[in-house]
């Protein structure tokens, strides 16, 4: 049986708690073979990213030609993508692939947990309207859906504003306040309750979502479905977070790496 492939086209966290590392990770948790494409590298800790240096576009396309001309895809995910321009290569790109491409989950990340801006406002704009009509899903946190979609609301009123922007399902992730995942497919709304975990140690949790949700539908799993295992196994990886790395917030562990030792 051929292993699942999932290709992530994100930022680099040197940490390695969030960004294409959190992404890579989840990736093999689920099973699935990781690729990447990075199109941004932070200088990052778990109390802050100390600075941001964006790939050349024409480095960005020639990853993106390498890695989809040879290894493929069954799925994609989207993280930050810092830049207007870099937003712009990837739509380009991905567009281009038309009926091949494979599911699309576009996890449009604003800000990293420090707080550090990761998207310009007219790199969101652009992402609006070249990504979403491309996405199998898109996945803000609420705070991000409020901005993305310009207005304050309930869950379901944001996802139904983000879908008739463009995105032809929404996956509204908690962690923000109630903890519940809304998914509004374009028809149905669902609810999905997510386990209410105390912890310091939620650094990657985000990407780590978002990742797995791509990961269970390259496995083939339908979207409600991929959405209960992508809430349940992030809930998992902040529980088993690790509390010895660093100073700042700890990073989520969906390897459980604590069990191993």
């Amino acid at each position: 049986m051929t292993v699942p492939r999932c290709v992530t086209i994100a930022t680099s966290d040197s940490g390695g708690g969030a960004g294409v590392q959190a992404d890579l990770k989840a990736f093999a948790a689920a099973g699935c073979y990781g690729a990447s494409v990075i199109v941004a590298l932070t200088a990052q800790n778990t109390r802050a990213v100390v600075a941001t240096h964006v790939v050349p576009d024409e480095f960005v396309t020639r990853q993106l030609d390498a890695v989809f001309s040879d290894i493929g895809a069954d799925a994609v995910k989207t993280g930050a993508l810092v830049s207007e321009r870099i937003v712009g290569v990837v739509a380009a790109f991905l567009g281009a692939l038309g009926d091949r491409l494979p599911p699309l989950v576009v996890d449009p990340v604003m800000r990293a947990s420090t707080g550090t801006q990761l998207l310009t406002d007219d790199a969101a704009s652009l992402m609006v309207q070249r990504l979403f009509p491309l996405a199998t899903v898109v996945t803000p946190n609420l705070h991000e859906a409020e901005a993305l979609a310009g207005a304050s609301g309930s869950r379901r009123e944001l996802a139904e504003r983000l879908v008739a922007r463009g995105a032809r399902a929404v996956l509204i992730t908690g962690g923000h306040g109630e903890p519940i995942d809304h998914l509004f497919d374009g028809r149905r709304h669902t609810a999905i309750t997510v386990g209410r975990v105390e912890s310091r140690t939620t650094h990657g949790s985000g990407c780590t979502h978002s990742a797995t949700l791509a990961a269970q539908l390259a496995r083939g799993v339908p979207l409600v479905d991929a959405a209960r295992a992508a809430a349940e196994i992030t809930a998992s990886a902040v529980a088993h977070g690790l509390t010895g790395i660093g100073g700042g917030e700890g990073p989520v562990d969906v390897l459980d790496l604590r069990a191993r030792r």
